[in-house]
């Protein structure tokens, strides 16, 4: 099967009794994934669950609510 450019399969990982999971080393090198770092767990019942980095996602929310204007004031800019 092939993948297109910039998608992965990194493997599959077990969940543990806690329901913990390891992020396979590939996968947390590219997405620059470090111990501490707080992710997001996004889930669709027909389409499966996505991890995304907490600060990506707010970085995109702060771009959202910019577009909208007057909801943007006090906005932490992420600088």
């Amino acid at each position: 099967m092939s993948m297109k450019k910039g998608q992965h399969i990194f493997g599959t990982v077990k969940v543990g009794e806690k329901g913990q999971i390891v992020i396979p080393k590939e996968a947390r090198q590219l997405f620059d994934i470090k111990a501490g770092d707080t992710l997001l767990v996004l889930g669709d019942e027909e389409q499966g669950i996505a991890i995304v980095k907490a600060d990506v996602m707010k970085e995109l929310a702060v771009k959202i609510l910019k577009g909208l204007g007057g909801l943007s004031k006090g906005i932490d800019d992420g600088k």
